[in-house]
């Protein structure tokens, strides 16, 4: 799907040009007319950051699901993504932003969400099934949260004049216009200390699905590990989500389908099922939506929103047919 992104759509180019305009990039040598623009400008960096986005998101939304055993509990639905989105606005509405200040604003309102939910929801309980007591409270109180955020984007939307409020707007829906270079290297960067502490708490969040109780018997320290986990995924979305905007549903997806495929819950796969998503979505806004839209370019979020929506209520009807 990366090389699909990168080589097919609305200007395609065959595989030995790519191949000659990379090289010739990296080795200062000489440019195709046209072609080396649009595809080391425009095409390879839409397709690494929607690579890294989703392999964040992906992370994000199956360790969440993982450590509370709660398919709801994903950065879209307990509020990560709701935080991230109302510290932009702000900033766009409110100070005039634009830009990396906008990427910093939607970071540190997701890491605030977090720290906010966590306070919240870790109220103490005794006795048998602590774990998903306290996982069933962060999800009621992200939503909550969520529920209040969004009401105070949609003030702030009201508020707005007509351009500031479209360019709210697209970010809003997450895009991957903005990708560029120093993006996706600010994006490497982040991914490179958070995917090795993620393959390190890997076995720690295995034992951690047996129990609280049955974790704590065989000596692991439950509360540090489960706040790491919290930290490391609320980071992997926030990066994602400030590098991107709140791209809908994909650390929701992702996991799930990976199960579907794998026949059990795995980190690696999900990673891979979020960029697969996130590259296909893409792909279909950018190339195939104009041809049924009569040229709209869809924002990436849009896409995957349309998919999360019915596989929310596809979750949630199996779910009732099997506590029936």
């Amino acid at each position: 799907m990366f090389f699909v992104s990168v080589l097919l759509g609305s200007y395609t180019v065959t595989v030995p040009d790519f191949f000659t305009i990379v090289a010739n990039h990296l080795t200062g040598g000489p440019k195709i007319p046209g072609a080396s623009f649009i595809v080391m400008e425009n095409k390879l960096p839409h397709a690494v950051v929607g690579t890294m986005i989703g392999v964040a998101f992906g992370l994000a939304g199956a360790l969440f699901q993982t450590m509370l055993r709660n398919p709801l509990a994903s950065p879209d639905v307990i509020g990560i993504s709701s935080g991230a989105s109302a510290a932009a606005v702000v900033a766009i509405v409110v100070f005039g932003a634009s830009g990396a200040t906008v990427s910093g604003a939607a970071l540190a309102g997701a890491l605030a969400v977090a720290v906010l939910i966590h306070a919240i929801s870790s109220g103490r309980n005794r006795g048998p099934g602590r774990g998903n007591a306290a996982g069933n409270r962060l999800v009621l109180a992200g939503v909550g949260i969520a529920a209040a955020l969004q009401a105070v984007v949609s003030f702030l939307m009201t508020r707005a004049d007509i351009r500031t409020a479209a360019d709210a707007l697209v970010w809003l829906n997450g895009s991957l216009n903005s990708a560029n270079w120093d993006r996706a290297g600010v994006l490497f960067l982040a991914l490179a200390v958070l995917v090795p502490a993620v393959v390190f708490l890997a076995g720690p969040l295995r034992i951690l699905e047996l129990g609280d109780d049955a974790a704590a018997g065989l000596g692991l320290r439950v509360a540090g590990t489960r706040l790491a986990l919290v930290v490391i995924a609320v980071s992997l979305a926030a990066v994602a989500t400030a590098a991107a905007g709140p791209v809908a549903f994909v650390a929701f997806l992702a996991g799930p389908i990976a199960r579907r495929f794998t026949g059990k819950s795995g980190l690696p796969a999900s990673a891979l099922v979020g960029a697969l998503i996130v590259l296909a979505a893409d792909y279909f806004a950018a190339n195939l939506a104009p041809l049924l839209l009569d040229g709209t370019v869809l924002p990436v979020g849009v896409v995957t929103g349309a998919l999360g929506a019915p596989f929310l209520l596809w979750l949630l009807v199996t779910a009732n047919r099997k506590d029936a």
